[in-house]
C-alpha cells in the first residue's frame, strides 16, 4: 500500500473512536444512574485498563511510570470525569459544542510543544468546525449551566494536552500500543478510584439497563476505541487526529435521529457539512510533502550521506519522538 493509501486507512480507522464516543451522551442519559460522573468515569476506564494489562503483561519502566500517570490523568481520568459532568448538566448538543474547542487547544499546544506551524487553513478549519457543530447540535432548548460549560472546557483542555504529549513522547521501544493504552486506562482509573469511593460510593442496586450501559462504555467506549485512538495519534499529525473529534457530535445527532426519533433540520444538515468540511480541510493540509533536496551539481556542495533504511520520515507523517 502506498504512503497516501496508508494515511487514508489510518485516518478512517482512527475516526472510528470518536464515532463510538458519540454514543456517550445517549448512553449516559438513558442507561446510567443519574448524577454519578465519578462512577461512570471509573467503570469506563479501570476495568478496560486491567484487561489490557492482563493481555499484554507489560508494565512501565523508568520514566514511563510518571509519563503513564500524566497521560492517563489527562486523556482518561480527568477528561472522563469532566466529560460526564458536562453530559449530566448540559444537553448533549451543548456539551458536544463546548468540547469542540479541543482542536484549538491542540493547534496552540502543537505550535509550542511540537513546533508545528499554525497555518491559516488550520485556523479557518477551527472556525468552520466550531460553526458546524453549533449548527448541528444547538437548538432553542439549549441550556447553559455554567458548571457544565466549565467542565466541558476543562475536559477539552485535558484531552488536547494529552494528545500533544502522547504525540511528543510516543511510546517506549519494543512496547505495543495495547500495553501503553492499558497503562493510561489503568492510571486514569486509579486516579478516580479513591474520589469515587469517598464522594459517591457504590450504588445500592444496579439494573440490567445500567449494567448494559457500563459494559458498552467500558468495552467499546474505552478498551477498543482508545486503542484505535492512540494508534492514530502515533501515526497521524496531532491536529489531524484532534479534528476527528467532530465525528462525535455527528454520531450523537445521528443516534438521536435513529434511536430517539429526533428530527433533522436543514440547518443541522449544513452544520454536518461544515464539520465534515473542517475535517477534510485539515486532512488535506496537515501533511507536508518532503522538500526535494538540491542535487550536488546544483548546489555545489558535497552529496549528503544516504539515509539508512528505517530512519527516513514516512511521507505524510510527523516523525514520532520517544524522548522527553
Amino acid at each position: 500500500m502506498s504512503g497516501r493509501g496508508r494515511t487514508a486507512a489510518d485516518t478512517l480507522i482512527t475516526a472510528l473512536a470518536p464515532m463510538v464516543w458519540g454514543s456517550t451522551y445517549l448512553v449516559t442519559t438513558e442507561f446510567l444512574p443519574p448524577d454519578r460522573p465519578l462512577l461512570a468515569a471509573l467503570t469506563r476506564a479501570l476495568p478496560a485498563g486491567l484487561i489490557l494489562l492482563l493481555i499484554t503483561r507489560a508494565l512501565p519502566k523508568g520514566v514511563w511510570w510518571w509519563r503513564a500517570l500524566v497521560l492517563g490523568t489527562l486523556n482518561i481520568g480527568a477528561f472522563l470525569y469532566l466529560l460526564y459532568i458536562a453530559a449530566y448538566l448540559l444537553p448533549g448538543g451543548v456539551a458536544a459544542l463546548v468540547m469542540a474547542v479541543q482542536p484549538v487547544i491542540v493547534l496552540l499546544l502543537g505550535a509550542l510543544v511540537l513546533r508545528e506551524t499554525i497555518r491559516p487553513a488550520h485556523a479557518l478549519a477551527c472556525l468552520l468546525g466550531a460553526l458546524g457543530v453549533a449548527l448541528l447540535v444547538v437548538g432553542p432548548e439549549a441550556a447553559l449551566n455554567p458548571v457544565g460549560v466549565m467542565a466541558g472546557l476543562l475536559g477539552a483542555v485535558c484531552m488536547g494536552s494529552g494528545i500533544v504529549l502522547a504525540k511528543r513522547w510516543g511510546r517506549p521501544e519494543g512496547v505495543g500500543v495495547l500495553a501503553t493504552t492499558g497503562w493510561q486506562l489503568t492510571a486514569g482509573g486509579l486516579v478516580l478510584l479513591l474520589p469515587t469511593l469517598l464522594l459517591e460510593g457504590l450504588p445500592s442496586s444496579i439494573t440490567m439497563a445500567n449494567l448494559g450501559g457500563y459494559v458498552h462504555l467500558g468495552l467499546f467506549g474505552a478498551l477498543l476505541s482508545y486503542v484505535v485512538w492512540f494508534r492514530g495519534i502515533e501515526r497521524l499529525p496531532a491536529l489531524a487526529v484532534s479534528f476527528m473529534s467532530f465525528a462525535s457530535p455527528l454520531t450523537a445527532t445521528l443516534l438521536g435521529f435513529l434511536v430517539l426519533n429526533e428530527t433533522l433540520t436543514m440547518t443541522q444538515g449544513l452544520g454536518a457539512l461544515a464539520a465534515v468540511g473542517a475535517v477534510l480541510l485539515v486532512q488535506l493540509t496537515a501533511y507536508r510533502p518532503p522538500r526535494r533536496p538540491a542535487s550536488a551539481s546544483e548546489s555545489g556542495e558535497a552529496r549528503p550521506e544516504p539515509v539508512v533504511p528505517g530512519d527516513e520520515p514516512v511521507s505524510g507523517q510527523y516523525t514520532r519522538t520517544t524522548g522527553g
